[in-house]
């Protein structure tokens, strides 16, 4: 019997690449639209539920625990499993280099307890949850993240603008090969554990070796306009919260994934 998956924030980087990575897969995609569709009676019949609603920083406050419980409670009507991309916010400055799955949560900042507490929730509320966790995005194209709209804006004239030290390492997942992760991950949701987290290894870069694969020659963002601008721009706030993972060498450990699944591959 053919599967279903209902996508919430289709027409995002992440929701985008899930439905084309289920859609490979054979499943019986549906995609949720905000502006028509009711989520519990969207989410009537689908096995599994992609939690792909990601609002701007500035709005996280407000909006990140409503849409939390917004899932769950069609996840608890329905019975479906929720998928939810994991970032490394929940660790903070003053956690170890590498990550794993059972790393402990550190963060101390605003948005680093969002995320933790949104997660807390997710595992508190009994419904069946996937989570896998990665580093910043490589998209197949420009969808508005750091990577397009800073790091390799300029690629054309030869320049590669990075946000950090160029010399540390950084975790990062491209989005194809993460969501068909996911994908794999719940093809096999019965064999796990009711709430599920794991770590997605991805890759290893720093600035400079990506520059360097790249061909060109890597400068030093500018952080001084955001700074000059912070105090009456929320969202040039939440940067500066997050700005230390583009100085603090990490990287993720995949081996509880690759536990699970043992024959994927990366692209």
């Amino acid at each position: 019997m053919e599967q279903s998956v209902l996508i919430l924030g289709a027409t995002g980087r992440f929701g985008r690449n899930m439905a084309t990575a289920f859609d490979a897969a054979g499943w019986e995609v549906r995609r949720f639209d905000r502006s028509r569709d009711d989520l519990e009676q969207a989410a009537q019949g689908v096995d599994i539920i992609v939690h792909g609603w990601n609002p701007t920083y500035d709005k996280w406050e407000t909006d990140v625990p409503a849409l939390t419980q917004k899932v769950i409670k069609a996840a608890r009507a329905t019975g479906a499993t929720v998928l939810i991309p994991g970032n490394v916010y929940v660790y903070g400055k003053d956690a170890p280099a590498v990550w794993r799955s059972d790393t402990p949560f550190g963060a101390t900042n605003p948005m680093g307890q969002i995320r933790i507490t949104m997660e807390q929730a997710f595992e508190n509320s009994g419904v069946r949850v996937i989570l896998l966790r990665a580093g910043d995005f490589i998209d197949t194209e420009a969808s508005g993240n750091w990577f397009d709209k800073i790091i390799v804006k300029s690629l054309a004239k030869g320049r590669f603008s990075y946000p950090g030290m160029r010399h540390i390492p950084h975790a990062w997942a491209y989005l194809p090969d993460y969501c068909r992760a996911f994908v794999a991950l719940a093809e096999t949701r019965k064999t796990l554990p009711r709430y599920t987290s794991l770590n997605y290894e991805g890759y290893t870069l720093s600035g400079q070796q990506m520059a360097d694969i790249l061909g060109v020659r890597a400068e030093q963002m500018n952080w001084l306009p955001i700074f000059l601008i912070a105090p009456f721009w929320k969202m040039g706030r939440c940067f500066l919260q997050m700005r230390y993972l583009w100085n603090k060498p990490h990287q993720m450990d995949g081996s509880a994934f690759r536990a699970v699944l043992p024959d994927f591959r990366e692209t």
